[in-house]
């Protein structure tokens, strides 16, 4: 089973199974998954969702951001080795349990500050030369969700992955139980929107039909999850063709 472990500098405070269909908070507070008692960590910091057979990381807009191999990440498809930095802590991810030392206490602190270290610094400005160029690229691929029936208005689609679920945590909620705490994603790749389910009784429909694999997002494609109807548009869609 996949693994993550929490260490602060050569210590192992604790050690998280990812089961298939799990979703995972990481954060200051409480209530998260993985708590991380430290000042540089927001109090909701970083969530790992499900997707398929793998797990991505998504950031939860923190103040400091999260890293993946001293690589600042909006969101991230995990691979066997990869060390997430939170704050001072780092989180390694394997496919499977790495027996280890027993994990030990972490300090209990109070709110969020912003880090300035030179490690911090190095992983930011290593991350800074590509920023334009993928700010540019999410530009270009947003999207957004339109409310047919079950809510109103419209919702954003921006960055690499967005979620729908129960969860409160979600981009997307839909209270409905027999929804997932992460029932679906959008996933943002090279040749567009795809939507995969993840977990819960209710699977998602794509214009009528029950989504078995994922599934490439067409301008204008109806979801249903839920009771809930959405209809998907790409922003910029006729700008993007001529672009090409």
């Amino acid at each position: 089973m996949p693994l993550l472990t929490l260490k602060f500098k050569e210590n192992i405070l604790g050690r998280y199974p990812l089961g298939r269909g799990a979703s995972i908070t990481i954060g200051r507070r409480k209530d998260n998954d993985i708590v991380i008692d430290n000042l540089a960590v927001s109090g909701h910091h970083a969530r790992i969702d499900a997707m398929g057979e793998g797990f991505v990381l998504v950031d939860l807009q923190s103040k400091n951001g999260t890293f993946v191999n001293e690589k600042l990440a909006a969101s991230h498809r995990l691979k066997h080795g990869d060390v997430i930095s939170i704050g001072k802590h780092q989180i390694h991810f394997a496919l499977e349990e790495d027996p280890g030392e027993n994990p030990g206490p972490h300090p209990a602190v109070d709110r969020t500050m912003v880090m300035d270290t030179p490690t911090y610094r190095s992983m930011v400005e290593k991350s800074a030369a590509a920023a334009p160029r993928n700010a540019a690229r999410r530009a270009l691929t947003a999207a957004h969700l339109s409310y047919v029936s079950g809510g109103k208005g419209e919702i954003g689609v921006s960055g690499s992955l967005f979620t729908l679920g129960r969860d409160p945590a979600c981009d997307l909620v839909v209270r409905n139980w027999k929804v997932g705490r992460t029932a679906a994603t959008l996933s943002r790749r090279a040749d567009g929107w795809y939507l995969s389910y993840v977990g819960g009784w209710s699977r998602p429909r794509v214009n009528g039909r029950a989504l078995q694999a994922p599934l490439r997002l067409a301008d204008m494609d109806v979801i249903s999850l839920g009771g809930v109807q959405l209809q998907f548009f790409i922003d910029g869609a006729a700008e993007a063709e001529e672009t090409d």
